[in-house]
């Protein structure tokens, strides 16, 4: 079982997985600061310098406008959009990053898929070989395809 377990792990399907999933986290955390340290504050102060962190609607009486999201939940229940604006915003951004990255490899699919295929140039021996072909059609007898059956095809001599 063991030794199954360690070919599993190492195939390379799954550590290209691993790899994927550590750079891709580390890559939500780049979006994650992108949005957060430079978006949502230009977009705050575009729409009124507004903390999109601290956005909510007061779900009962005792909270009062103008309380920071966490006090503002220490005193009851809170519908706090500020937030998912703000993941909202940092999810189109991910998968507008991600669509560009596709887009560029299946270009780069497309182009390598459009390029002409050209045959690699024959090996000596495939050289040779094809002179001595050709030397021995040109120096046998021509033969018709009728006049020679099967089994003489490979008990033929040639001169």
């Amino acid at each position: 079982m063991l030794k199954e377990f360690k070919e599993f792990a190492m195939r390379g399907n799954v550590m290209d997985l691993a790899v994927g999933v550590i750079i891709g986290a580390a890559f939500g955390k780049i979006v994650d600061s992108v949005v957060n340290d430079l978006i949502m504050p230009l977009v705050g102060r575009a729409v009124g310098n507004v903390d999109f962190s601290n956005l909510y609607v007061p779900l009962s009486d005792k909270i009062t406008q103008g309380l920071a999201l966490d006090d503002a939940k220490k005193l009851g229940p809170v519908f706090a959009y500020g937030n998912f604006l703000t993941i909202i915003i940092d999810f189109l951004i991910l998968a507008f990053i991600i669509f560009l990255l596709v887009r560029g490899m299946n270009r780069l699919m497309r182009a390598k898929a459009d390029s002409v295929d050209v045959p690699p140039a024959p090996t000596k021996e495939e050289v040779l070989l094809t002179e001595i072909r050709d030397a021995l059609v040109k120096n046998a007898p021509t033969l018709q395809p009728s006049s020679v059956s099967p089994s003489e095809v490979g008990n033929r001599q040639i001169p």
